[in-house]
């Protein structure tokens, strides 16, 4: 594992800080993101990976801090460690996905 993991706490207050240049990543797919989402999160469906991979270096830049998202931190991680092969400088998978988010930091989010 070559990429670092933050907290679902660490990633609501990236998403406050408007200031630094995040890229937010979301793994999760079409029918879970019906259900819920956050703010600031392009997607990019683990399992649609033969459409958008070929674009990966127009669609994110390298060296801008990205978080990874999906439901409970699994296929994040698969993305995190393929976004870092392909030599994506700073990679965080989010622990516990979006699950964990809305049972720690926003309660009024859905869970499923």
């Amino acid at each position: 594992m070559n990429f670092t993991e933050i907290t679902v706490t660490e990633l609501a207050a990236k998403l406050a800080d408007n200031a630094t240049p995040y890229q937010f990543v979301d793994v999760r797919e079409p029918h879970e993101l019906a259900v819920v989402t956050l703010p600031r999160f392009i997607n990019l469906p683990l399992s649609a990976h033969a459409e958008w991979s070929p674009e990966i270096y127009t669609r994110l830049d390298k060296d801008t801090e990205t978080l990874v998202l999906c439901h409970h931190g699994m296929r994040s991680a698969q993305m995190s460690q393929w976004l870092i092969d392909r030599g994506f400088t700073h990679v965080s998978n989010i622990i516990g996905g979006i699950d964990a988010y809305s049972h720690c930091v926003d309660p009024a989010l859905p869970r499923y």
